[in-house]
């Protein structure tokens, strides 16, 4: 739909990248609109991930999604960072997939202007880099209200310092959600996780078991809420105004019509014919107003947890990348479902998450686990984030 579309002007998070004196490469590889997650739904053909045994076709491991392009490249040394918009997971998941830092921030501390909406209500510009520092630095960079943005939060932004100064665990509530141990947890990321929590409680953290009840409501309030945006938001590629547009013009519905069935894959028309299924005056209610409900629910399970911890540790993946020929055995909806289970909730809530690579599993593969904290707490998120960074050492062991 948008193949050799120019931009006529930068989002925000480019225009203060680059007066920070930032070099911009290029774009990188993602499923379309970013509806997915394994960066395998793309017109340039699947992501493969670099840390693969084999990198030959249908034997390589995915890379994540949506935005397994720009992972790939920071985990390949190809650029020192990268953006890719998190609405459900899409930095998160990939970055975990490929052994880097994947940083979803607080929705309304970074700008979304010049960001292609997918779920307005919970798009963020997300950063992807090697090391906690790193992201520390984009984040520096971009964050802060923008008046081209009213999403964006009216009040000062205060830099976060590098992790080089010592930071304490004394005092530092973490939990850990008993919902997040589901069906289908590898038993290598359980260990891992279990492994994490000894070592902050070790180091003077209050580790204790918090419950999250709405958390496996979670994934179904997201898909529909999703589908419900996406029908709306994909009704501006008609072929008038930008993107895309159909020769078959022998009227404006035809145009409309072939514009759209030429430049969207199954995934996407999928999504918009769903999304107007829910939103159908007999279904408005039922489906989508329901999910509004509980949506407030899932994030009062983040409110009451924030009440006793600081900060949430989780997996961020349920296993470590599966291999692409096993992964398309399922489809987009059944894919989203298990990669997005540890993800989505954050984005639900608005709060900010991180995912933090840990060790390398027996097939020689990341696996990482997940930080989420309350709102605008990424100073606290950081700290906790670049402690086990230090502590694990993946870059020195594993790279």
């Amino acid at each position: 739909m948008l193949e050799n579309f120019v931009p006529t002007y930068d989002a925000t998070v480019v225009e203060r990248l680059q007066a920070h004196g930032a070099i911009l490469l290029g774009k990188t590889n993602l499923d379309q609109f970013g509806m997915g997650s394994g960066c395998v739904d793309s017109i340039f053909g699947p992501t493969r991930n670099s840390w693969s045994e084999d990198l030959n076709d249908d034997r390589f491991r995915i890379a994540g999604g949506s935005s397994g392009g720009s992972a790939v490249a920071v985990a390949a040394g190809l650029c020192y960072a990268a953006l890719g918009s998190d609405t459900g997971g899409s930095t998160r998941n990939p970055a975990s997939y490929c052994g880097i830092v994947g940083l979803k921030p607080t929705y309304g501390l970074v700008s979304r202007h010049g960001l292609i909406p997918l779920v307005n209500s919970m798009d963020v510009p997300g950063i992807m880099t090697r090391t906690v520092d790193d992201c520390i630095a984009v984040l520096n960079a971009v964050a802060g209200q923008d008046n081209r943005d009213s999403t964006t939060v009216k009040k000062p932004y205060l830099s976060i310092p590098a992790t080089g100064e010592e930071f304490s665990l004394k005092g530092v509530r973490v939990g850990i959600p008993i919902e997040y141990h589901c069906d289908g947890l590898d038993a290598e990321v359980l260990e891992t996780w279990t492994v994490v929590a000894d070592m902050l409680e070790s180091a003077g953290a209050s580790v204790k078991a918090v419950s999250m009840p709405n958390t496996a409501s979670s994934i179904f309030v997201y898909s529909i809420l999703n589908q419900c945006e996406v029908a709306s938001n994909m009704s501006r590629y008609d072929g008038i105004e930008y993107g895309h547009r159909s020769k078959e013009d022998s009227s404006t519905e035809q145009l409309y019509a072939s514009t759209r069935a030429e430049g969207f894959n199954d995934v996407v028309k999928n999504r918009i014919l769903s999304g107007n299924y829910f939103l159908l005056r007999e279904n408005y209610d039922k489906y989508f107003q329901k999910a509004l409900q509980v949506r407030r629910l899932i994030a009062d399970d983040f409110v009451q947890a924030f009440k006793q911890v600081d900060i949430l540790l989780t997996p961020t993946t349920l296993s470590d990348a599966p291999l692409y020929k096993d992964f398309v055995q399922s489809n987009n909806r059944d894919q989203c479902a298990v990669q997005d289970f540890c993800t989505q909730p954050a984005n639900m809530a608005g709060i900010p998450a991180l995912s933090i690579p840990v060790r390398l599993s027996s097939r020689r593969l990341p696996i990482s686990l997940q930080l989420m904290g309350d709102h605008f707490s990424e100073r606290t998120l950081l700290g906790v984030a670049g402690w086990i960074e230090k502590e694990v050492n993946f870059i020195a062991n594993y790279n």
